[in-house]
């Protein structure tokens, strides 16, 4: 029997350090959303990334949604949101009851286009319809042109949010993603890099950012004032993360830094065994950056015999694990009635059965595969998949 091989799977360190953590807060009965873990969490948090200050959440789409309400996102508003990305990202936006205008991506960085972005700028100004805020995305550990887009938003005076959920341990010209933008957002998911069970982390870069900080944890814990009895001037939400998932998140930490190299390792084991096949191109690497390519993505020409299917199937019947690309927000059923902004000409369907389109996005989409990228995998687990793929360009 072959063993299992997983997309991205939870790793805990060889070293135990989570179980230390976990267990000095059961002897210490801190168990609840509150402890000495919350609170260490978020200060190595932001000092291993450099952030202005850190709140430690139940989710990453948690953080999102405290990020738009500290910016003062409401009913009526706009907000430009990156389309190539999961969800999660444009979920809190319809919460606060604003609107979503989504953003292409370009073919340099599979991230949001500063060129559809300038165009949606001068779209929605034109119409006194200024955006509240701008979420950027880091697909799959690849930077965004967080440069180009940062002078934009600047330039226009509208606060950027990064949601950094898959890209954490990413660098641009040495300094992290999450730390750009005026928010930045992580994810503690099962699958992410590095994992707590679940959970999030919002960061927080205004010059402001203590204020701003203490505001978030006051919305996230309920919004109770600081009176004798349970008092309440403001809807609030129950999103702070437990002393409990902050150990195993502290533990975790410890060991970001090798699993960023074992997810590079994979990116380049892959290009090694599997550039050379004709049509197969992988997830960009742009200049100034270093990835922690939490997920190695490839893409297929058009023109190419072998689809991305063929691959996920073939896969699938050695009992490994990949998934397709996500699908753009613009094209989902629930998001159908949202403005897109892309520098196509004229956007058509070209896939009938997924609905994807001629956009940048759509084709990124279209033509894409996530390759198993656990850091638990060995060289003989690699070389399977490769084994795997290689089969199908034999066959062509």
């Amino acid at each position: 029997m072959k063993q299992h091989i997983f997309l991205s799977s939870p790793h805990m360190s060889e070293e135990g350090y989570e179980q230390e953590y976990i267990k000095e807060a059961f002897d210490t009965n801190w168990i609840a959303p509150l402890g000495k873990n919350v609170t260490e969490f978020e200060n190595e948090m932001a000092a291993k990334l450099g952030a202005g200050k850190a709140v430690a959440l139940s989710a990453g789409t948690a953080a999102i949604h405290m990020a738009l309400k500290a910016i003062g996102v409401s009913q009526g508003d706009v907000v430009f949101c990156q389309s190539l990305t999961f969800s999660a990202t444009a979920n809190p936006i319809v919460y606060e009851k604003a609107t979503p205008v989504f953003i292409d991506s370009d073919a340099e960085s599979w991230n949001m286009s500063p060129e559809a972005l300038g165009a949606a700028f001068e779209k929605y100004e034109k119409s006194g319809k200024k955006p509240k805020a701008v979420i950027v995305v880091h697909l799959y550990g690849i930077c965004a042109k967080i440069k180009e887009i940062m002078e934009i938003c600047k330039k226009h005076q509208v606060p950027l949010i990064e949601d950094a959920a898959e890209s954490l341990g990413t660098t641009y010209h040495g300094k992290y993603t999450g730390t750009f933008g005026d928010y930045g957002i992580i994810s503690f998911n099962g699958n992410k890099i590095i994992t707590s069970s679940g959970g999030g982390m919002l960061l927080v870069n205004t010059e402001d950012a203590e204020e701003k900080a203490k505001k978030v944890l006051y919305w996230a814990t309920q919004a109770r004032e600081p009176a004798r009895w349970y008092q309440h001037t403001e809807i609030g939400y129950n999103y702070r993360m437990s002393n409990i998932v902050a150990g195993i998140g502290r533990g975790q930490l410890k060991v970001l830094d090798k699993r960023v190299d074992k997810k590079r390792y994979i990116y380049s084991y892959y290009q090694k065994h599997l550039g050379n096949l004709a049509g197969l191109h992988f997830m960009p690497m742009m200049e100034g950056t270093k990835s922690n390519c939490w997920l190695t993505s490839v893409q297929l020409d058009d023109g190419c015999k072998v689809k991305p299917l063929d691959i996920m199937l073939a896969l699938v019947k050695d009992d490994v694990e990949s998934r397709p690309i996500w699908k753009p927000m613009h094209l989902q059923p629930v998001f159908a009635e949202c403005d897109f902004i892309s520098l196509e000409a004229e956007l058509h369907v070209v896939d009938e059965e997924t609905g994807a389109d001629n956009s940048i996005s759509g084709q990124i989409f279209e033509h894409g595969v996530c390759m198993p990228s656990d850091s638990k995998m060995t060289d003989e687990d690699l070389e399977r998949v490769c084994d795997v793929v290689r089969e199908l360009w034999e066959q062509m």
